[in-house]
């Protein structure tokens, strides 16, 4: 898709929390409307990862630790494990770690190709470089600000 130029001074003058509040907007939704599909929310989506990524890791305490600085929403954590236990998407092992099942490893592998399609529709007409110098510019934002500017 075609967007329209404008000159690097008019572009320079643009104000940053307009373009990355819309830039959120439209991803964010996009991720969430993809796992919608599913029946799924984010905080499904990033528990199941996890618990995929490291069976037998990750206990609901753990997780919520780990993924406490996602939570913009005001996360149930809780319900959102009782959801994926009541589901059959994950099973909890003896000592309270997560194993993600076949069922849920199917779920999520499906929320995945859907999110591939996104991060490809989202890439486009974008080159690495490109991408990393954003995301690098944004980096640099956050950290002036005194936030976080480290990988998840």
């Amino acid at each position: 898709m075609e967007i329209k130029e404008y000159p690097n001074e008019v572009l320079a003058a643009q104000p940053i929390g307009y373009w990355s509040g819309e830039a959120y907007r439209r991803v964010v939704g996009r991720i969430r409307a993809d796992l919608a599909t599913e029946g799924l929310t984010q905080p499904h989506w990033w528990i199941l990862n996890h618990v995929a990524g490291s069976p037998e890791e990750w206990d609901r305490a753990r997780l919520m630790h780990r993924l406490a600085r996602f939570d913009d929403l005001d996360i149930d954590f809780e319900g959102v494990f009782d959801d994926l236990l009541d589901r059959g998407w994950i099973t909890q092992a003896q000592d309270g770690t997560f194993i993600i099942t076949e069922a849920g490893e199917a779920g999520r592998t499906r929320a995945a190709d859907r999110a591939h399609q996104a991060l490809a529709q989202l890439h486009d007409g974008i080159a690495p470089h490109e991408y990393v110098a954003a995301l690098n510019v944004l980096r640099r934002m956050i950290a002036n600000l005194g936030g976080d500017a480290d990988l998840p």
